[in-house]
């Protein structure tokens, strides 16, 4: 490769990653949470950073509608901020309905975009309000139809998750070639089958996901057309990246992507997005605490006292978060363990810490304000982390 070759890859790489600067919650004010005590591990979100995130996120891409995806992370006062801005949300479960619905939010204004749901479930959420649902199957069609009559339905397809760090393909996603079945079903049945949604992917970190998977709901609005059905909405999904321990592109160049895509839809079809992670991870740092270390065949581990089974899982499946601690040691790589007797509760290995780390230190998770508490249990009768907000 000749060097002007070379700099203009360069170039084109500097414009899809890190084009933007990333927030992320100042360190002092864990400083100042740790002054207040520490008695188990906890997570730290400042709201006035969500209600930012929302701002920017809705700034991009001014046509689609902003559902906060409440799995991320369904702490009341981060639901209340968003509550605040005016977004919609998104669910999976009646549970999360119902803390939405404590919060003053309008039914109308949730999808449940579960795919494959329990038929008393879907009762419950229609009798409160809720009017749109997702589907993936025929069958799941027949079932919401038999129960809810008059609901909204939209059809997640399958779309290439390449480039995402977590692919979400796979367990939901009808394919292209089975998609006749199921609108020739609603025509049959007169179900108001009206919008095409997909998820490109956890973390993803190719825009042009997007566009593949908008120019596939395109394809299947004008299938609706011709069976009959009216198309009223595109649901672009979540899989927004955040700053972790990788490059990713801003939101600002995934817009260009996403903007240009929906540019030539009817204004008759509205367009929503479900950012969870986005809005929240940066957020807030999870706080925890070294309870021993130990060598095994020369290799050193350190245990926390939290670890998959407490708010971690993420960190086995490949998404690795930016770890700190307060020690000034050189860097060797260590095993980071959880505190269970669970052999699977293994966090990450040879990663790179102090090499003198030690019990009570602290370790310092930042930009882990999702997927973290909301993944928590009780396993081995450890406690839950807490959540404490600014």
């Amino acid at each position: 490769m000749t060097a002007h070759a070379a700099l203009r890859q360069q170039a084109e790489l500097d414009s899809l990653f890190d084009t933007h600067p990333e927030v992320s919650l100042d360190f002092g004010h864990v400083q100042r949470a740790l002054e207040q005590g520490y008695t188990k591990p906890f997570l730290l979100v400042d709201p006035d950073i969500v209600r930012g995130k929302y701002r920017r996120f809705c700034a991009a891409m001014p046509r689609v509608r902003a559902h906060y995806a409440v799995k991320a992370n369904p702490d009341l006062r981060v639901v209340q901020a968003l509550v605040d801005e005016g977004s919609g949300f998104e669910i999976a479960s009646p549970a999360e309905l119902d803390l939405l619905v404590s919060q003053g939010v309008d039914p109308s204004h949730v999808h449940y975009s579960n795919p494959v749901k329990a038929r008393q479930y879907i009762e419950y959420a229609a009798s409160k309000g809720v009017e749109w649902f997702a589907l993936d199957s025929a069958d799941e069609l027949r079932k919401i139809h038999a129960v809810a009559p008059r609901a909204k339905l939209y059809l997640r397809i399958d779309t290439p998750n390449i480039g995402s760090d977590w692919p979400l393909s796979g367990k939901f996603g009808v394919h292209l070639g089975e998609v006749d079945e199921i609108l020739d079903a609603a025509a049959a049945l007169g179900a108001q089958l009206c919008g095409v949604t997909f998820h490109v992917g956890s973390q993803c970190r190719n825009p042009q996901n997007w566009r593949v998977a908008i120019d596939r709901a395109k394809r299947i609005f004008q299938k609706m057309r011709l069976k009959g059905l009216k198309p009223e909405m595109l649901n672009i999904g979540g899989g927004f990246p955040v700053r972790l321990t990788k490059p990713i592109p801003s939101v600002e160049v995934i817009s260009e992507v996403v903007n240009a895509a929906i540019a030539d839809l009817d204004e008759s079809i509205r367009v929503m997005a479900e950012p969870g992670r986005y809005l929240v991870s940066d957020s807030a740092y999870f706080v925890c605490r070294a309870i021993g270390t130990a060598r095994r065949g020369g290799q050193r581990w350190v245990y926390l006292d939290t670890g998959m089974f407490g708010g971690l899982l993420e960190s086995t499946q490949g998404l690795h978060y930016p770890l700190e601690s307060d020690c000034g040691g050189r860097l060797v790589p260590w095993h980071i363990a959880g505190p269970t007797c669970d052999s699977v509760d293994v966090l990450l290995q040879d990663h790179l810490l102090p090499a003198d780390l030690q019990d009570d230190d602290f370790i310092y998770i930042r930009n882990a304000g999702a997927y973290t508490t909301a993944y928590a249990s009780e396993f081995n009768g450890f406690p839950l982390p807490d959540v404490r907000v600014i």
